[in-house]
């Protein structure tokens, strides 16, 4: 029996979208307030789903504790109120997109978490914007 068990995290982060190849005024006008130099921030908004077998003895696909543990310690003690651009290695080269945030988690938690899960990451930048990888 496979099931989906799911846990909402919430994180608060600035970041500057910006091409460094590019002129700032093509930064401008793909990027608009999202370029602005002194950055900006988001109240992001993570869910994290985890897929797999209900375990016979636990009754549990993954024990919830452990994976906000997991969550946590990876991830939101590594994003949350941080400059993505200035505070973090993940995103030094990396242009700090929904896209490319939600991609980074997903890296992170793929990597700490068993392979015998399937995961998918939703991250919300603000209410009405989010993305979700891997894409359904």
């Amino acid at each position: 029996m496979r099931l989906s068990v799911y846990r909402k995290e919430h994180f608060n982060a600035a970041h500057r979208l910006h091409n460094p190849s590019w002129s700032e005024e093509q930064n401008t006008a793909v990027f608009g307030k999202c370029n602005n130099p002194n950055y900006h921030g988001h109240n992001y908004e993570l869910i994290v789903k985890v897929t797999g077998e209900v375990d016979s003895e636990t009754g549990y696909v993954i024990d919830l504790k452990t994976l906000r543990d997991l969550i946590h310690e990876n991830v939101i003690k590594k994003f949350d109120h941080k400059n993505l651009n200035l505070d973090t290695t993940e995103f030094k080269e990396l242009n700090p997109t929904a896209e490319h945030i939600a991609v980074v988690i997903h890296d992170i938690l793929r990597e700490k978490l068993d392979a015998k899960y399937d995961l998918k990451i939703t991250l919300y930048e603000t209410e009405r914007n989010f993305v979700e990888y891997p894409a359904s």
